[in-house]
């Protein structure tokens, strides 16, 4: 598997298993079907409520621990120096390990210093080996880098072929900010999987449109975690290191791109007050 080196000198495997909606009774088979397949990174969330599932799910693989790489992330109601610390003791417990390789603070909101000294204090303390965060626009990122100790390892965004961040992309290398990639298919949205410019891109490769995607996100180096229940399509997924996109290709495919999100804009007022007083119970 290739993998990314972080700003830590974590390597990171470029190909993982998001379990974002996947429901929790299903989150148990479509891991170990994952892990069957290959996948060694998995990523999930505290608001996902399957991670007890993927615990379960890495615990009879007999996988070594030292071969996974594993994320999670901290919500919204959550946040702050102390939650934050409850929140990361949880997820654990839920997991069932004794240490996380990445840890994400889940959303842009509420007391997001409290939890990066939080997360600071657990990283020294090598319970995490190494911390980021997800939808986190620029200007975010870079106050959070410029007011603390750590840089974030990782920011993960909505990044698809209709959305493709390049600027935000520029600015994450300048910083040393992995981007890693949510929603890499747009959930179909814009007729991806039969667009006309991604079809004719895989059938002259003899791949799927996803693995057309796919293979785009990883040339140019960020990580993606794709999710599927299919067994089939989780081998699929991992198929793609064996073709490379011409420059041509990639320039057709960066055509496409609407720089505008297609799911909602972490910097709508709405958005973020529905988001940012969330609470996630029990």
């Amino acid at each position: 598997m290739q993998t990314v080196t972080l700003n830590n000198g974590v390597e990171m495997p470029i190909l993982g298993f998001g379990v974002y909606q996947i429901p929790a009774e299903q989150t148990e088979q479509a891991v170990g079907d994952a892990l069957a397949a290959g996948y060694r990174s998995l990523d999930t969330a505290a608001a996902y409520r399957n991670e007890e599932a993927v615990g379960r799910a890495i615990k009879s693989s007999g996988i070594p621990r030292e071969d996974l790489f594993v994320t999670t992330k901290v919500w919204v109601s959550d946040a702050g120096e102390d939650r934050a610390r409850r929140a990361f003791d949880a997820s654990l417990r839920r997991l069932g390990l004794d240490h996380l390789d990445l840890y994400l603070i889940h959303q842009p909101y509420g007391d997001v210093y409290g939890s990066w000294r939080a997360m600071e204090g657990l990283h020294r303390e090598g319970l995490i080996r190494a911390i980021g965060v997800s939808n986190f626009y620029p200007d975010r990122l870079v106050d959070l880098i410029d007011h603390n100790e750590i840089t974030p390892a990782v920011n993960q965004v909505e990044t698809h072929p209709f959305h493709q961040r390049t600027a935000d992309q520029d600015l994450m290398r300048q910083r040393g900010v992995q981007m890693e990639s949510w929603g890499p298919f747009a959930e179909g949205r814009n007729n991806l999987f039969t667009h006309p410019v991604l079809v004719r891109i895989a059938t002259a490769h003899g791949k799927s449109v996803a693995q057309v995607v796919l293979r785009w996100l990883i040339q140019r180096d960020v990580v993606v975690i794709p999710k599927s229940v299919r067994a089939e399509r989780m081998a699929e997924n991992l198929d793609v290191f064996g073709f490379a996109l011409t420059d041509d290709q990639m320039t057709a495919i960066a055509a496409l791109d609407t720089g505008a999100s297609l799911f909602f804009d972490h910097r709508d007022p709405v958005m973020v007050s529905r988001l940012g007083n969330s609470v996630l119970d029990g």
